[in-house]
């Protein structure tokens, strides 16, 4: 850029940048205004109509306050004051804006330039955008499940307009359709969802050998309502291995598991809590369509499932993350590397699967081993793969304590958050929200050159190596977003719906806090929600004491809304 005139070169092997240097000319205490355009069209007549309608410092200003203003009412919708600014910074706008502007959106960022939906991905995105617009959950639903072929698999994920995608063996992307389906309903009461019809996508199923194939699926003639997808999905997702434990694949939630059961064989710990919460969160969907049968069946599953987790998985001080295909365990005491992985151990308490007395002692070990507090990081798993003979897949190929291997992945850290407050450990759980904020990453010199990435979104991942402890990975991109805000909306601040009746606040805030606030803004309706300590237990709406603690959703008005905890 010091250069009087560009190169105007560009073509495979140059740097991918687009720039563009203008000499402008100023007076002294002159003023000029400078409108610069983005944008893109399919001819040279497309875009010049566009630059026409918009080369205009009016027209351009206009534009640019109806953006302002979009975003103000979206990221207004739910607004917090708590005693931690640094809570509120994130909660109040920063969040909901990576979810929605990088992850849904754009689908791209610095570090992974892709632009492709990923089925789990966007799924789970869209539960936390649920808080401020339930009108796009319902529809990206709708459009992911028009990515399952006819035998109940999905696109693990796939580029919009060629619709070209890649066909896997991973386990877990099927069965988010009909968790988030659940999740949905459980939010906005919408049974209706169930009905909507989607089409399949056809090809010929993966060889015996072959991990994966990227191509263009055809697109069905077939549909069927999202009921019947999810009920795909869960079909698809019921098969078990030696343990009486789901099925691997060539990846869980955790893609770098490779090779840990993509031979038929290897088993997932984490995946059998997650099937567990599926199947009895679907259990009352089943009876609202009068499937008895499936009932029957999916009721008699979970406990087969929760069974042979406490059977087979349980090491002795914590949960097993799985078995590889020959039946070695892994995250046991008896591996060299990953002893102990957090995923099997937050997801024994958040499916509500795991024995009491076990889960209590499981996260334990996971506060003993995987959460650093002096260097403000929680890891995935602890001792990262290295040297031993263990052969999970690609995770090893990372450097020891960098991304999934031995460092912090930030979505699996928030999991440990949900599951402490599901236990009610408040003030363990927010010691580490708190701690895994970035904000609280950035607030000195040092902590900046330290962390080194954005202090206002949330990144995938934070090195556990030297001498980079500490030091930011991939931000803007990630999941961790979304569950960061429900981590601190509905964990911590208690705000949870109830099947469009209203809402609920039931907080499980530290023990330092005396008081906090929220601020939902419903269409037509503002509630004013005050939540403190004191001796009357109870919930006031508008100064009336109501019993059942449901909030209800009102169609307009101003409302007052008094907690007691």
């Amino acid at each position: 850029m010091k250069l009087k005139k560009l190169s105007d070169t560009v073509g495979a092997g140059f740097d991918p940048c687009l720039a563009e240097n203008i000499k402008i000319d100023l007076e002294s205490q002159e003023e000029k205004t400078v409108l610069i355009l983005l944008g893109q069209g399919e001819s040279f007549e497309e875009v010049e109509k566009v630059v026409n309608k918009y080369n205009s410092e009016f027209k351009a200003e206009e534009e640019l306050n109806k953006a302002k203003e979009y975003w103000n009412k979206l990221l207004n919708t739910i607004q917090v004051r708590t005693p931690d600014k640094s809570m509120d910074i994130m909660l109040n706008g920063w969040l909901m804006y990576q979810i929605i502007s990088c992850r849904f959106w754009a689908r791209t960022a610095f570090y992974q330039s892709g632009g492709a939906y990923g089925f789990r991905d966007q799924l789970q995105d869209v539960m936390a955008v649920n808080y401020v617009d339930n009108s796009i959950p319902r529809e990206h639903i709708i459009y992911s499940a028009s990515k399952q072929y006819l035998e109940g698999d999905v696109q693990h994920w796939w580029h919009p307009v060629v619709d070209s995608g890649i066909r896997t063996r991973f386990s877990d992307d099927l069965l988010w359709l009909p968790y988030v389906t659940t999740d949905y309903i459980q939010n906005t009461g919408d049974y209706s969802i169930l009905d909507e019809e989607a089409g399949y996508l056809e090809d010929e199923p993966l060889k015996e050998g072959e991990d994966e194939r990227y191509n263009i699926a055809k697109i069905s003639h077939k549909k069927g309502s999202i009921y019947e997808h999810c009920i795909k999905a869960i079909e698809k997702g019921l098969n078990f291995g030696p343990h009486n434990i789901p099925l691997m694949g060539s990846g869980d939630w955790n893609d770098g598991m490779s090779t840990v059961g993509n031979k038929g064989k290897g088993e997932s710990v984490w995946l059998g809590w997650f099937l567990y919460s599926i199947l009895d969160k679907f259990i009352p969907l089943c009876e609202y369509k009068s499937d008895f049968e499936k009932v029957s069946r999916y009721n008699e599953l979970k406990e087969f499932i929760k069974e042979n987790l406490e059977k087979n998985a349980w090491d002795g001080s914590w949960y097993r993350r799985a078995y590889f295909d020959d039946g070695t365990p892994l995250g046991s005491i008896k591996n060299d590397e990953c002893q102990i992985d957090s995923l099997s151990q937050s997801w024994a308490v958040i499916s509500g699967a795991g024995k009491e007395s076990r889960i209590k002692e499981a996260m334990n070990a996971l506060e003993k081993n995987l959460i650093k507090e002096d260097k403000g990081i929680a890891l995935l798993l602890t001792p990262a793969f290295d040297r031993s003979s263990l052969e999970p897949g690609y995770i090893k190929g990372y450097v020891p304590g960098v991304r999934e291997n031995g460092g912090q992945y930030t979505h699996g850290a928030i999991w440990i958050i949900l599951a402490l407050t599901k236990m009610g450990y408040n003030n363990k759980a927010w010691k580490l929200f708190n701690m895994i904020n970035p904000i609280n990453h950035s607030e000195s010199y040092l902590e900046c050159q330290t962390y080194k990435v954005e202090p206002y979104v949330m990144t995938a991942d934070v090195y556990a190596v030297d001498p980079h402890v500490g030091r930011g990975g991939w931000s803007w991109y990630t999941g961790a977003a979304g569950w960061m805000y429900r981590a601190g909306i509905e964990g911590i601040l208690g705000l949870k719906f109830r099947k469009g009746d209203g809402f609920t606040v039931e907080p499980c805030i530290p023990d330092e806090w005396d008081n906090y606030d929220i601020y939902y803004n419903l269409e037509e309706c503002k509630y004013s929600i005050e939540v403190k300590r004191g001796q009357e237990k109870g919930v006031w709406v508008d100064e009336n004491k109501i019993d059942n603690k449901i909030i209800p959703f009102f169609k307009d008005g101003n409302h007052k809304v008094r907690v007691v905890i």
